[in-house]
């Protein structure tokens, strides 16, 4: 194993790769929702309302998991304002204070767009909520709560790359693989969500399927350039998670992008759809989180000594 692993595992559980994986959903629902609402179609406005109201679900969740995780959850504003000062806490060097700073910030855009979406969808009375999904509010909101969902879907694999921890510190690519991971599974859910609303016609919907398609190309690619940049820090898959992560391949990447190209449309004679392939990737896109944070727990420092147990 390399010789960069000091720390002792954080210790981190169901928890937090739930928020992972949610926070990545919710970011990238509303950067795809933020396409749609700048650039496409006037029948995909359905959809950018299903991309916010997934988002901030996902931002209140995630804001939950957080809380819940900490071994104090009654002083989770600690992380945000001075104790003794009262004064923002914000330190730019700390990734980790940088990302719940960028939370809040997408939060607030989320939940600004979520109002316009709820008035146009007739949920709210408030007129003022109009200016939140048209007009040059909304754009200032969609520009805003775009980049932070860009900012949260690909954060939570930076945080990780800059840790000093076995498969986490030992490659680069972690982000970029979230990044892309995050963004296929928010097309997946929003195309489940539209299909079962039956929202295909005159909307966007083909238009997610082929993007999910071609992301999950380029998240195979990245996965691949991940494992392989991991070194000899790749033994950490050497046992069960490295077989988890061969189904997360072949069940969560391979089998979405053969019915997305049409190379398999049947298993045991049941027909295999876009929504199928949507559900793959949602399950890979979890056990993908799953099998890059735990097999780290696994590595422990016993004096000066890299072991697994």
């Amino acid at each position: 194993m390399p010789d960069t692993f000091f720390t002792e595992p954080p210790h981190w559980r169901w928890l937090i790769a739930l928020y992972f994986f949610i926070g990545g959903i919710a970011g990238g629902c509303f950067f795809l929702a933020a396409l749609l609402q700048l650039f496409g179609r006037p029948g995909d406005r359905a959809i950018v309302r299903i991309g916010y109201y997934v988002a901030m679900i996902g931002v209140a969740i995630s804001g939950i998991l957080l809380i819940v995780d900490l071994g104090r959850p009654d002083r989770f504003w600690h992380m945000m304002i001075q104790n003794k000062t009262g004064r923002p806490m914000f330190k730019y060097w700390a990734p980790m204070s940088v990302g719940v700073w960028g939370l809040l910030i997408f939060g607030v855009a989320t939940f600004l767009a979520t109002l316009g979406a709820l008035y146009e969808d007739g949920k709210v009375p408030w007129r003022l909520a109009s200016a939140f999904m048209r007009g040059p509010w909304s754009i200032v909101i969609d520009v805003i709560g775009g980049l932070g969902g860009f900012f949260l879907a690909g954060y939570t694999g930076v945080l990780l790359s800059v840790t000093n921890r076995p498969v986490w510190a030992d490659s680069s690519w972690l982000g970029v693989l979230y990044l892309l991971s995050a963004a296929s599974c928010a097309a997946a859910v929003l195309i489940l969500v539209a299909r079962r609303r039956r929202l295909s016609d005159g909307t966007s919907v083909r238009e997610l399927e082929r993007f999910d398609k071609y992301i999950l190309a380029l998240e195979l690619i990245v996965l691949i350039v991940f494992v392989i940049s991991l070194g000899s820090a790749g033994r950490a898959f050497l046992n069960a998670w490295g077989a988890v992560l061969v189904l997360v391949v072949l069940g969560g990447i391979l089998a979405p992008m053969l019915i997305g190209f049409g190379r398999v449309a049947h298993f045991r004679g049941r027909p295999l759809t876009a929504g199928t392939a949507a559900a793959l990737v949602l399950l890979g896109g979890f056990m993908l989180r799953i099998t890059t944070i735990f097999p780290s727990e696994q590595v422990r420092v016993v004096g000066t000594r890299v072991t697994r147990p």
